[in-house]
């Protein structure tokens, strides 16, 4: 574990601010950015899509179950003779369709669905031959259809999770945007610098320079997810720009657990949440704030906490839209391997994350 005082210095970087590329500009699609725009509808590999299609498949086998059931204890051993054959299938079908996503990803749509439906029928001859194991019969043409027709409803919910992360991406794309640009902001910044220059031209190069970072970071093509690591080192910028601002009445405190650095994230993930710190925190109270960021892992989990004290108490409510799209991101990376909360107690504002590690 190793922890970081407040400083007053804007942080040394070994690049100078001519070094700034203009190439580093989005001018065109990246392979990152085509991802985004066409999302995969084979993206079975999520614990959460998982334990959605098995429960989806498991309550279809229990339906079934129904018809010819004589009582309670019969459909009860009905149940559970189909799902010796339903669950081997069902996990079948989605290892090898999170197992050949990328190929499958090349055909055209209806080559997806064409491939999709396939494969559940042969995951549907698959369960009737573990069936045929326990001395049940089943014709196996009618198995392969089962397969491929639930196979095909499956497929239906993950088309249309596909089709609503690309319009959610692009709608935190922009909100990032219009956050990492905020005109208040960039002219204080600027400002500051300013102010700098004849005084302490060093300091002022190196704010400039983070401020260079912050905007090379919101204007690159968008990625799927980064490093915990690179969070903290844009979170660590932004904060050491405020700190010129603010003064001693910005103090902010580390707690970094090195093994938690490798976490993956949506990229600019922190950042909105410290600025909304500096926010709310800082910027209204005349005595400053507080700031803590720590990182701890704990076995596979990952907890990421930032906490600011509020002198003045909550205040007026926000829109909360930073929240909102922090965590809409962060279940749309992790899904139900995320976690979240913000609360409000004992005049501290504390964001809590878990994520896998």
């Amino acid at each position: 574990m190793k922890n970081h005082p407040a400083s007053g210095q804007a942080s040394p970087l070994p690049a100078s601010f001519s070094s700034f590329d203009e190439s580093t500009l989005p001018t065109s699609v990246s392979p990152a950015g085509a991802a985004l725009a066409r999302a995969s509808m084979f993206d079975a590999c999520h614990v959460g899509v998982v334990l959605r299609a098995v429960l989806f498949v498991q309550t279809v086998a229990g339906v079934v179950a129904m018809f010819g059931a004589g009582g309670f204890f019969d459909w009860l051993m009905r149940f559970a003779l189909l799902t010796g054959g339903v669950l081997p299938a069902t996990l079948v079908w989605l290892i090898a369709v999170c197992a050949l996503k990328r190929p499958l990803n090349r055909l055209a749509l209806w080559g997806q669905w064409l491939a999709g439906t396939l494969i559940g029928a042969a995951a549907g001859l698959y369960g009737c031959a573990m069936l045929a194991l326990m001395g049940q019969q089943s014709a196996p043409w009618a198995s392969a259809a089962a397969g491929a027709l639930l196979s095909a409803m499956v497929l239906a919910g993950l088309f249309w999770r596909a089709k609503a992360l690309t319009p959610a991406a692009t709608t935190a794309r922009l909100a990032e945007l219009q956050s990492r640009i905020r005109p208040h902001f960039l002219f204080n910044t600027l400002n500051s610098a300013i102010a700098l220059v004849r005084a302490e031209p060093a300091q002022a190069e190196a704010v400039l320079e983070d401020l260079s970072e912050l905007f090379r970071s919101a204007l690159a093509d968008p990625a799927e997810s980064v490093t915990l690591g690179q969070e903290i080192a844009l979170a660590q910028r932004y904060l050491a720009i405020e700190k010129i601002r603010f003064g001693e009445r910005l103090q902010v405190q580390w707690s970094l657990d090195a093994s938690a650095d490798l976490a993956r994230l949506p990229p600019l993930l922190l950042q909105p949440l410290v600025e909304n710190a500096v926010l709310h925190g800082v910027e209204p109270s005349a005595s400053g704030a507080q700031i803590k960021i720590s990182t701890l892992r704990r076995g596979s989990t990952v907890l990421i906490k930032v906490t600011n004290s509020v002198p003045g108490g909550p205040g007026r409510a926000g829109h909360g839209l930073a929240l909102t799209n922090v965590r809409e991101r962060l279940f749309l990376l992790h899904d139900v391997q995320a976690r979240f909360r913000a609360v409000f107690e004992n005049g501290l504002f504390q964001v809590r994350l878990e994520i896998p590690a």
